[in-house]
């Protein structure tokens, strides 16, 4: 695209030139169709992602008779570039004229869709196929059909492979005649030499089978797909296996049973694994397609294959759906099939060697209960569940404990708590953090089920130990955790129970377990209430406001802010404001900060309730600038420029704003601006020139 002639440019026609000659107006768009012939790649990407604006200043005439033209002829550029330039394509009908112009858009998305960058080729085909809606029935044969037959019948695979994408759009709405061509065409794709492709057109099989009348899927869609699943390329079979689901969807259980089921069978035993996985993968999809009859005789067995297969990609993903083949199973005669067919081979697979097969098991294995009822899950599901709550795996004991809900819904929790919770208690202390959180995260529901007193007695000290856990994700989520337990147990129980052991933690020497006090207040205080926050908790925060540790000093600013709604005025009259004062004069300049913040707070606080409030409790400047602690004014530094500086830079952002938004169909009101720099001084100053709006005429 470098050095190429831009539309509208030449002698005369450059960013100089527009202000010589005195028409500002089209002088930004002059600099962004030069930026389209800029060496630079970030400027060129950067004019093609404004290209609306262009065309948009440019007309919808010169738009089609130069900006369209010079971008088809400069295809060969970055591959950011053409993709940026592919997908801006893609919406550009209402700025060529409309639907009976969108075939002006064609020819430069056709180059696009013949790159050698896939991911080009995939947006340039995504953009033809939206354009291809506007298009009308006409116009779609006279421009849209040729230019699917060009791209199939390229003499490079990649024009070949784009047009794999564009039948389905054109088809519906072509003739009889037309529509027989496009079938030949994608025949001749499905037996292409290059493997790129087939696999092009294996992965568009069902999307065209789809479109297509009942008649030609039985008599050139099935054979495609026949062809397709026995080609010579494992990357080819394991897409006709995606594209069987679409096709079983469309036939009879009779046409099923004789022209697709073969074929599956043989795909679930493939020799290469991908395609075996691929069976796996879409087992859920290729059940609901087929039916329940075909599923008890066909698919049961070769899912009990797959459960067991050699390779541990395809045990996992067989796994993974476990629980969706069981819930799509008949009602009637489902327990009998999973417990005679399906459950003998999750046992082997609970002590399966690989991991990740255990983890995906353990993933889906806890909503088998609902399906299987109490009893059985109590004989058989149960001795699973612990069995790999014990695994060595920490994903596998994760996603059991992420799945309690499920079994508790079935099987009680008594039940639950004398199989599991032993389990669980051992969890709690897990070496690895993320078990430790799961297991808290599921905290409030196991203790609102199983009553304060039982809480109490097994879990209470898990709580109260995680709160001085190494971790801080451990330390907030125990945090969070007290707080939704005092919802649960209600004031009177936290009161006796847990902020006693919260404020001892005010003395401990690690400055982090003094900080996790802090948080706790910050969220028991509105659980607690006015009462139990000022008479317990108030004054330890004001305590530790002499805390040698400057951390802990400014959260205890924070923290007076956070619960100073929750106080009564005396508190925060006679308390809480000479302790903020105070921590306003520290050395430390984010105490500072923090203390200032919350003596506003603390401030409105009291005006609203109509007390007195002194100027000075207040900060000095409204709205002043929140790092004014945080960075300290250089000597001899003008607070006036300050304000100027900031104002220059509110303006300039409003410039280019304007700037963006001066070129359009309308005419706006108020002036357009431009950034002008002034080299010669030392620190560039941002002037705002008026400058005349833009020009309605596209000449």
């Amino acid at each position: 695209m470098a050095g190429a002639a831009g539309p509208g440019t030449g002698p005369g026609t450059g960013p100089g030139a527009a202000g010589g000659d005195g028409d500002d107006s089209l002088y930004p768009i002059a600099v962004l169709i030069d930026e389209l012939r800029n060496e630079d790649v970030q400027l060129r990407l950067n004019s093609i992602k404004k290209l609306s604006t262009i065309a948009l200043a440019l007309g919808v005439e010169r738009t089609r008779t130069e900006l369209l033209p010079f971008l088809t002829d400069t295809i060969y550029d970055e591959d950011e570039v053409l993709l940026a330039l592919a997908e801006q394509l893609g919406n550009f009908t209402g700025l060529v004229g409309g639907p009976d112009f969108a075939h002006c858009l064609l020819p430069p998305l056709e180059s696009l869709a013949t790159v050698e960058e896939t991911v080009v080729r995939d947006k340039a085909v995504e953009s033809l196929r939206q354009i291809s809606q506007e298009h009308t029935s006409v116009a779609l044969e006279a421009h849209f059909v040729p230019l699917v037959k060009r791209l199939a019948s390229g003499d490079w695979f990649t024009s070949r492979t784009s047009a794999c994408g564009l039948f389905s759009v054109c088809y519906p709405r072509a003739s009889n005649a037309v529509k027989a061509e496009i079938r030949q065409h994608f025949r001749s794709l499905c037996s292409d030499d290059t493997p790129m492709v087939r696999r092009a057109a294996a992965s568009k099989l069902g999307e065209f089978a789809k479109v297509l009348e009942l008649d030609s899927v039985k008599s050139e869609i099935v054979p495609l797909f026949t062809n397709l699943a026995s080609d010579e390329q494992d990357s080819v079979r394991l897409l006709a296996v995606e594209a069987c689901v679409s096709i079983a969807q469309l036939l009879s259980q009779e046409d099923l049973e004789a022209l697709v089921m073969p074929i599956l069978r043989q795909a679930a035993e493939d020799k290469s694994w991908r395609v075996r996985y691929m069976v796996a993968d879409k087992f859920s999809e290729l059940q609901k397609a087929v039916g329940p009859k075909i599923t008890q005789n066909d698919l049961i067995p070769a899912f009990q294959n797959l459960l067991k297969d050699c390779e541990a990609e395809v045990r996992a993903a067989a796994a993974h759906k476990v629980k969706e083949l069981c819930e799509n199973l008949p009602i009637e005669g489902r327990e009998t099939i999973i417990m005679n067919q399906i459950l003998p081979y999750i046992k082997e697979l609970v002590s399966d060697t690989n991991q990740h097969v255990k983890s995906a098991l353990a993933s889906v294995i806890m909503g088998l209960s609902t399906i299987l009822g109490k009893e059985n899950t109590i004989e058989h599901l149960l001795p699973l569940f612990l069995a790999q709550l014990k695994d060595e795996c920490p994903e596998v004991r994760l996603n059991i404990i992420s799945n309690l809900d499920c079994v508790n819904e079935v099987i009680g929790i008594r039940q639950l708590s004398q199989s599991l919770l032993p389990a669980i208690v051992e969890l709690a202390e897990d070496a690895k953090w993320r078990v430790r959180l799961a297991i808290i995260e599921y905290m409030p529901l196991l203790a609102g089920q199983l009553g304060v007193e039982f809480f109490d007695e097994k879990l209470n000290s898990l709580c109260m130990a995680w709160l001085v856990d190494h971790v801080y994700a451990i330390r907030e989520a125990a945090t969070n955790n007290l707080m939704k337990l005092v919802q649960k147990f209600g004031t009177e129980w936290a009161q006796n129970t847990i902020v006693p052991k919260v404020l001892v933690m005010a003395n401990d020497p690690n400055y982090l377990h003094r900080m996790t006090t802090l948080f706790c207040i910050n969220a028991l205080s509105e659980a607690c209430g006015q009462e139990i926050t000022t008479k317990q908790m108030l004054p330890i925060v004001l305590k530790m406001a002499g805390d040698q540790v400057a951390n802990v000093r400014f959260n205890v600013a924070k923290s007076l802010q956070k619960i100073g709604p929750i106080l009564d005025t005396d508190a925060l009259q006679e308390e809480v404001k000479p302790v903020l004062q105070k921590l306003g004069q520290d050395e430390d300049m984010d105490v500072k900060y923090f203390a200032q913040e919350a003596m506003s707070v603390v401030a409105q606080r009291l005006r609203k309730l109509d007390l007195p409030v002194k100027d000075s409790d207040e900060p000095s400047a409204p709205g002043a600038d929140k790092n004014h602690f945080l960075r300290p004014r250089g000597p001899g530094e003008d607070a006036g420029k300050v304000s100027r500086d900031r104002a220059a830079r509110v303006a300039s952002e409003a410039a280019v704003e304007a700037a963006q938004l001066g070129v359009g169909t309308q005419p706006r009101s108020g002036p357009a601006y431009q950034l002008c720099v002034n080299p010669r001084e030392t620190l560039a100053h941002l002037e705002i020139v008026g400058l005349v709006h833009f020009s309605q005429s596209r000449d």
